[in-house]
């Protein structure tokens, strides 16, 4: 209890120095630009290819598993829709990112910590939290929610190619269950959900990385508890913010 404490309180404290009023509004921009190409484009790729097979595999696993003819066929397509919309293209996808994002974060900052990059930023009198770690917060705050849009056009494609290409169920019923019972409240929770996976993920990273001490060994260890740290609060928020905004 007393080592989480410790963390949690050196946590708050980083982010009182991040979210401290910027010195170069212009040097900022030029860092969000970098963050905008590391944190977004390097990652789309994986975004697309990712959510193109979860919406097919929930598809034929919803075909496969409601073969009882009291069950009417729209329900596949109602399944990959409500699916991704939910839970997919928001939690999962977050904890791919956490993966990718959250360990890229940590090793960035960990390695400029350990080579006293940080420390020739502090000397110079920049506020080197702020200017390294906003830009990666306003960048993941600005591209998760449009990963997560992505994600739920593209599994929802990568369902309506499945069916297409085996035939489990008609294309129609497919369609039709993909506009049966449509809930628009369910696009602004998703939404929610991955402005929070986002800030989660690029400030507890942040901070792992940030406050590294010792060489490189101790920059892969953090590199390792920003993901498991990352992972464990987007699920844990997944829960409240489901409670909260479902209930």
């Amino acid at each position: 209890m007393r080592i989480l404490l410790y963390h949690l309180g050196n946590y708050f404290i980083l982010l009182t120095k991040v979210f401290a009023r910027p010195e170069k509004t212009k040097a900022y921009y030029r860092q969000f630009i970098q963050e905008v190409n590391n944190i977004g484009l390097n990652s789309m790729g994986i975004i697309l290819i990712i959510s193109l097979f979860m919406g097919s595999v929930i598809t034929l696993q919803t075909a496969y598993n409601t073969e009882s003819p009291f069950l009417p066929k729209y329900l596949i397509g109602l399944g990959c829709r409500d699916s991704m919309i939910l839970e997919l293209s928001s939690t999962m996808l977050a904890l791919i990112m956490a993966g990718k994002v959250g360990s890229n974060i940590a090793s960035e900052l960990g390695t400029m910590r350990i080579t006293e990059q940080i420390d020739a930023l502090e000397s110079m009198g920049i506020n080197s939290a702020s200017y390294l770690i906003l830009p990666k917060i306003v960048a993941s705050l600005f591209f998760f929610p449009l990963f997560t849009i992505l994600s739920i056009i593209i599994g929802i494609l990568g369902g309506w190619l499945s069916v297409a290409i085996t035939g489990v169920i008609s294309i129609t019923d497919f369609n039709y269950g993909l506009q049966y019972g449509f809930n628009p409240f369910y696009i602004t929770y998703t939404l929610i959900k991955s402005v929070i996976f986002g800030f989660i993920i690029s400030s507890v990273s942040s901070y792992y990385g940030y406050t590294v001490e010792g060489g490189a060994l101790e920059v892969g260890r953090a590199s390792t508890k920003a993901v498991v740290y990352s992972s464990i609060n987007v699920l844990l928020f997944n829960v409240l913010l489901t409670q909260l905004l479902m209930s």
